[in-house]
């Protein structure tokens, strides 16, 4: 057995980067967007014992909706990566490039155990570039067939050390073996199968025996004629020992798939659901379309789901002829490995066991699986493909008249799909270039048209993408999510009659529920999703609420554990301010799910409207706990903190602002809310530099522009305030507080009255009952020794506030002054006056939010992977488009301040009163 040298092993890794160096420029398409941009398994933020608990997607192995893939290693490959480049495509591409190019090194390996180094060679590169590779190597997710397969050959190899010079039992060499395959078990589950390849290699080739020989043993045994040799018992020993740990594997396996099969709907695999003969013909025909598949790698396709492969419905179908030969050829192939010792046996036998051992668990043969064909499963059969290929080779080499057609043959068959592989990669570029390959292989899959138009609606060009939506539902009229698709289509080209139409005709496709009867038949969740999309479009008309409510609860009829649609009726029962039956709806999907993050912030803000805010931080805090970067959950806990009033909680909301920051680094809302804080504790330098940040996220930002302006009044810095006023009116000209403010300053510190009385005059013609508008343009009229105005003016604003009693002292005063100026005989229009801006509130701080919501961003959020339409698959989608605002109360420790600043009004006024009386 010769060992692999430098040189074979540059020229593998060389031909790998040569054929795989364009999928470096390939992004996350199909399956890979569930299995890395919505994992959240990958994510730091995530328990690393999660990954045991999960499948391959991150949803919980007990929730009926899990793949029941089970894959912790392959996934803690991804969170690897996640670390070092968190969601770069091209690092995840590169390590895979990386694992295949390793696998192609220990396949090497493994081919010099039963082919000579010419031979072993050639497998090897017809392997690295065997363009059905393309799915598992391009494709992110295929990584689990990469590591599998590591695992597997690495077992295989240990197993054969098992055997010593004497012919006894190594047990070291068992031990990894056992090892190993559960490695290979936890990347995928076809890893188990090495086990039966270890088998056939210790009878077959180990101990040399052929299937003539056993059944005599076995006769001699049975006849008591002759007891077991010691090298048969010895062989048992070792496989029973195999056998036991494979049986524990399994039975591990299927407690942690808690004894349930995956749900997998008919447009999966249509055979599965078929029934009997056709089921079985189609199943069987399947065999030669992959065989072929090896053979002439030259349509390839990324989806073999739906219509792609019409069932087989009758033994007159020619189809049933490609089965025959194929089995024929399968049996003559083992025969001549089973019956015979010689060394081309051996090599076939070996070649035989790893192209059909491994494909046993995707075969559909013994279980449904949720695929028709997936040439990605086909990584480690096309292993014994590559095994027999180069054993003839090997065979026409040794014809001396066709050494050279041989060395040809092989050098094109190379070359070819060498080219054939670089050229595929392309296809995985993208999400739209990926499916529109696809679509010239096959027309008949609708799912294929689907995801054409789910790539097209993601660059929002909707209406080219509600054609491919359209022609799916031709292709497929009962599929159920391309009429959803539709309707979700038309909804975002705002043509609500016909999206509505669309999911009617989809609601008429799903079974029909029985009054009076439990509804039992299992029902694909994502299908449900056409009852919460409907209900979400027309609760947009108020009208229309209870009919969105009768929708909801018929989904939950169907399934009483549909999470969703508790999460959907909360948010419409808040919307009908039924809060009560919202907090229940938020309170069952909870019993379903404790781990949601996004559940517990809806409740919190259910408590919120139902005025408990002790109650809301608390599940504000359950969400943060699950999710410690959820940002919604941050800014409105730190929010509910700020409008608290306590000064203990404001550290804390100044640490989840900051974290928010982190997050939405973009989000003007979150550096205000900082600055208000800052306000809050008197950090005036912190306060303006948040405040400025924000003004430079959002340009016009009212709030912070008008607390900025606030902020300088109130630090003696009335000059810096104007420019940031001017800037506040330029965008909001009908900023009434702020033209108060701008007015205060020009008259009291500029002592420019005709801007003081322009700004009042714009207040009075946009509100001509603003008292304290009107109560500062009397000020002016008497700053402007015009006492009759001033006293019409003062007249006007008693009748505007008839309680307050300032105004009715200062129109006292005024009149005072005008007798006492006739009776001196003075003229009324032009006394020495005193600069009488004598208001309420001259300083009240004002605190506003983002258009009257405190800086708020109070959006509750699904728990759907999605706001807006959610995926709930690469064809099927949900809609959720609700939000809500909470009104902010003032706090305890605002309203101290305005009693404060109240006072200092007052005292200001009875020093105006003494200047007015003194002159």
């Amino acid at each position: 057995m010769a060992a692999v040298s430098w040189k074979e092993i540059l020229l593998l890794t060389g031909l790998v980067v040569g054929c795989y160096w364009n999928s470096l420029s390939c992004g996350f398409v199909f399956d890979d967007v569930s299995a890395i941009l919505d994992n959240k398994d990958l994510r730091p933020s995530t328990p690393l014992h999660n990954l045991f608990l999960n499948d391959f997607w991150g949803t919980p192995m007990a929730e009926e909706r899990s793949h029941k893939s089970y894959r912790p290693l392959t996934v803690l490959t991804f969170r690897l990566n996640y670390l070092f480049s968190e969601l770069s495509a091209s690092s995840y591409h590169l390590l895979n490039v990386i694992l295949h190019a390793v696998v192609c090194v220990i396949f090497l390996r493994v081919c010099r155990l039963f082919l000579d180094k010419t031979s072993g060679l050639v497998a090897a590169l017809l392997f690295a570039v065997h363009p059905i590779h393309t799915e598992a190597v391009t494709g992110v997710v295929g990584r689990a067939e990469l590591l599998s397969s590591i695992f597997l050959l690495a077992a295989f190899l240990a197993y054969t050390k098992s055997t010593g010079p004497d012919h006894s039992i190594v047990w070291a060499p068992i031990a990894l073996t056992v090892i190993l395959v559960a490695a290979a078990t936890l990347c995928k589950e076809q890893g188990i199968t090495v086990v039966g390849i270890c088998c056939f290699h210790e009878v077959f080739i180990a101990q040399g025996f052929t299937l003539p020989m056993l059944l005599d043993t076995l006769r001699q045994v049975l006849q008591g004629k002759d007891g077991f040799p010691y090298a048969v018992l010895q062989t048992l020993l070792k496989l029973i020992v195999l056998v036991i740990s494979t049986l524990l594997l399994v039975i591990i396996r299927v407690q942690v798939i808690q004894s349930q099969l995956p749900v997998f709907t008919r447009f999966d695999n249509p055979a599965a659901v078929s029934p009997t003969p056709t089921r079985q013909f189609t199943f069987n025909y399947l065999l030669p379309v992959n065989a072929w598949l090896l053979l002439n790698p030259s349509e390839l396709c990324c989806d073999w789901t739906m219509g792609t492969i019409p069932l087989v419905e009758s033994i007159l179908d020619f189809r049933n002829l490609a089965t025959l030969v194929f089995y024929t050829f399968l049996g003559l192939l083992a025969y001549h490995s089973l019956c015979y010792r010689h060394s081309s046996a051996k090599i076939v036998i070996m070649a035989l066991s790893l192209i059909v051992l491994p494909f046993i668990p995707a075969s559909n043969l013994f279980f449904p699986v949720g695929f028709v064909v997936a040439e990605r499963v086909l990584y480690v059969p096309s292993m014994g493909f590559c095994v027999l290929v180069a054993h003839g080779f090997k065979i026409i080499l040794h014809k001396g008249n066709l050494k050279k057609i041989s060395w040809f043959m092989i050098g094109v068959m190379l070359t070819t799909h060498a080219v054939k592989t670089f050229n595929r990669n392309w296809d995985w570029e993208s999400e739209y270039t990926l499916f529109t390959s696809a679509l010239k292989v096959n027309k008949n899959n609708a799912k294929l048209w689907n995801n054409v138009g789910h790539a097209l609606e993601n660059q929002n060009n909707y209406a080219r993408a509600l054609r491919y939506f359209l022609q799916a539902t031709r292709v497929q009229p009962d599929d159920i999510g391309a009429h959803m698709n539709v309707g979700r289509t038309y909804k975002n080209l705002n043509k609500s009659r016909e999206a509505e139409d669309a999911y009617l005709v989809a609601k008429s496709l799903m079974p029909q529920v029985i009054p009076g009867k439990k509804y039992a038949t299992r029902v694909a969740p994502n299908h449900l999703n056409v009852y919460i999309n409907l209900a979400n479009l027309i609760r947009a008309n108020e009208s229309r609420l209870e009919e969105a409510d009768q929708l909801y609860r018929q989904a939950i009829s169907m399934r009483p554990d549909f999470k969703q649609a508790y999460i959907s009726r909360g948010e419409l029962l808040l919307k009908m301010n039924k809060l009560t039956e919202a907090r229940d709806a938020y309170l069952r999907a909870l019993e379903l799910d404790r781990t949601n993050a996004d559940l517990w912030y809806n409740l919190a803000i259910v408590n919120i409207e139902m005025k408990e805010p002790l109650e809301a931080l608390k599940n504000f805090n359950h969400a943060l706990e699950l999710n410690p970067r959820h940002k919604l959950a941050l800014f409105n806990s730190a929010l509910l903190m700020q409008e608290s009033g306590e000064p203990k909680f404001w550290p804390e909301a100044n640490r989840r602002f900051l974290t928010y920051v982190e997050e939405e680094p973009k989000d003007a809302n979150g550096y205000f809310n900082l600055g208000m804080l800052a306000m809050d504790a008197n950090e005036n330098a912190a306060a303006e530099r948040w405040m400025r940040k924000a003004i430079g996220l959002q340009a016009g930002f009212r709030s912070a522009l008008f607390n900025l302006a606030l902020l300088y009044s109130q630090s003696k810095r009335e000059m810096d305030a104007l420019p940031v006023l001017d800037e506040l009116l330029r965008h909001h000209p009908e900023h009434i507080k702020g033209l108060i403010l701008k007015g205060d300053i020009l008259m009291n510190h500029k002592k420019d009255t005709q801007g003081a009385k322009t700004c009042f005059e714009r207040i009075l013609r946009m509100d001509p009952t603003n008292v304290q508008g009107k109560h500062n343009l009397c000020v002016v009229y008497f700053e402007e020794r015009d006492l009759p105005r001033a006293e019409r003016c003062l007249e006007e604003t008693l009748a505007l506030a008839p309680n307050e009693e300032y105004v009715r002292r200062h129109l006292s005063i005024v009149r005072s002054k005008m007798a006492a100026m006739s009776a001196a005989g003075q003229p009324l229009s032009s006394t020495e006056g005193a600069n009488v801006q004598a208001r309420e509130e001259k300083q009240k701080r004002v605190k506003e939010g983002v258009e009257g919501a405190g800086g708020k961003k109070n959006v509750r959020k699904s728990s759907a992977e999605s706001l807006g339409d959610v995926g709930v698959d690469q064809s099927e989608s949900l809609d959720s488009s609700q939000s809500d605002k909470r009104t902010k109360g003032k706090s305890s420790k605002e309203i101290k301040d305005i009693e404060k600043k109240r006072a200092a009004a007052l005292k200001r006024l009875e020093e105006i009163e003494r200047i007015l009386s003194g002159d």
